[in-house]
């Protein structure tokens, strides 16, 4: 590995045959919202609570929120007996922060707006919510979960049946990409208790009058400010009004920009609100680091340094368009070295295909745009690189907390050119954070 301090220039070839990215008009970018410029940023309403729950599943910082109870263990929730074993079946001791609060009021039927970051719990909380509300002894939809992604709404599936192996239920991935006579198969004939899926198969399915939402009464949208951006509060607002008039909606995410929250007072009158101020959204456990690379250019052979880094573990590489993607797969793959890759112009087989080999370790570096920054808990993962900086600064989040989920000590690494700076303090200035130029021994962090 080369030594690494000063302002990185890696082999300063500039015009003698150093390869960089050339992008086209075309070059679509991936990066979902472009996304509001302020999280909810307004004047605490907390009481103070602190968290003694198991490292790296707090929320940093004090809650903001405007109901009182909070429950430090899962037996002292009225919940199933078989939802509980399903629950210490799959690992969880004692509720993360974000669960202590929002599981009594998601189960009590109130309308629930809440915001943790990456790697606290969101998902298991209206997890649980939904398995203890529904009745599994009837054939019919009673739960709808929408994600942004296939991807996420898949892992989603998972968890939900895990948590429910002792209470019988049948979730559904309702997704694109998947064979739609087989899914109109599913819902004539046996219609699963939670269908989670992605706003335009769900919506068709809806339209078709194959997914009947007459019995729905938990309606959840998993990274809501995602979901009711610009790119798809349209389909959101045409699902929600197929559902039936009392239903309940449950909002999660790692960031809430008050445009979002400014939507959802059209169909959430009295929410419960559970918020964490926008300074405090950074990840304790999560080392972040910049790599002055000075040049577009220079990148390439930057990462190439510190590929054997890469190896020791896991690896997520982000960058902002698909194009781009698959240019630096194939950069890399000329030079031996080993990657896969994940982007949306991928059919859904070879995504599926692709997901699975990352999460079992057979492949170690990935590289992906933000299609994978939001809610993909890859478990090994603990060394994020931002080839690009994201174009929406909320995304930043998202993408390192790949690393270091549940309490696992994770690293960041951005690579900044001469015109990113400006990008990084912005970055640094919204997250109330400080990304430190990378050490030379950043081997020994992992």
């Amino acid at each position: 590995m080369s030594n690494y301090g000063g302002n990185i220039g890696y082999r300063s070839k500039g015009g003698d045959g150093t390869e960089s990215y050339q992008p086209s008009k075309n070059d679509e970018s991936e990066s979902y919202s472009k996304g509001a410029e302020s999280l909810y940023d307004r004047e605490p309403e907390s009481n103070g609570k602190t968290y003694d729950g198991p490292p790296g599943m707090d929320v940093q910082g004090t809650i903001e929120d405007n109901y009182n109870e909070v429950i430090d263990s899962f037996d002292d929730m009225d919940l199933k007996e078989n939802l509980l074993r399903g629950i210490y079946a799959y690992g969880f001791e004692k509720p993360s922060a974000i669960q202590q609060r929002a599981i009594k009021p998601c189960v009590k039927g109130r309308d629930v707006i809440a915001q943790a970051q990456s790697g606290t719990g969101k998902t298991a909380t209206f997890a649980v919510s939904i398995l203890q509300c529904i009745d599994t002894t009837l054939p019919c939809t009673q739960a709808l979960v929408i994600a942004p992604t296939r991807e996420l709404a898949q892992q989603i599936q998972k968890v939900v049946l895990a948590l429910g192996d002792y209470v019988n239920v049948h979730c559904h991935a309702c997704i694109g990409g998947t064979s739609v006579r087989t899914e109109i198969q599913l819902f004539t004939t046996n219609p699963p208790h939670v269908v989670v899926g992605t706003p335009g198969r769900v919506f068709d399915m809806i339209n078709r009058k194959y997914l009947d939402t007459k019995n729905v009464s938990m309606f959840v949208l998993d990274e809501a400010d995602e979901m009711l951006s610009r790119g798809f509060k349209d389909q959101i607002y045409d699902i929600f009004r197929t559902m039936p008039a009392n239903i309940q909606v449950i909002l999660l995410s790692a960031t809430m920009p008050v445009e979002v929250l400014e939507v959802t007072k059209k169909f959430m009158p009295e929410p419960v609100r559970i918020l964490v101020k926008k300074e405090e959204l950074t990840l304790e456990g999560i080392k972040q680091f910049y790599v002055n690379v000075e040049k577009e250019e220079w990148k390439l052979d930057t990462l190439c340094d510190i590929y054997e880094t890469l190896t020791i573990t896991q690896a997520v590489i982000f960058l902002n368009t698909r194009r781009k993607v698959d240019w630096l797969k194939q950069k890399l793959q000329d030079k031996d070295f080993t990657v896969s890759s994940l982007h949306g112009d991928m059919d859904q087989g070879e995504r599926d295909l692709i997901m699975r080999e990352f999460r079992s370790g057979s492949s170690r570096v990935l590289l992906t745009t933000d299609l994978l920054a939001r809610g993909i808990d890859v478990q090994q993962v603990s060394l994020v690189i931002n080839y690009d900086l994201p174009s929406n600064r909320e995304n930043y989040i998202h993408r390192i907390g790949r690393g270091g989920r549940f309490g696992r000590k994770g690293v960041a690494i951005n690579f900044v050119t001469a015109d990113d700076k400006r990008v990084l303090n912005d970055i640094e200035n919204f997250y109330n954070t400080v990304v430190d130029e990378m050490p030379m021994n950043v081997a020994d962090l992992f």
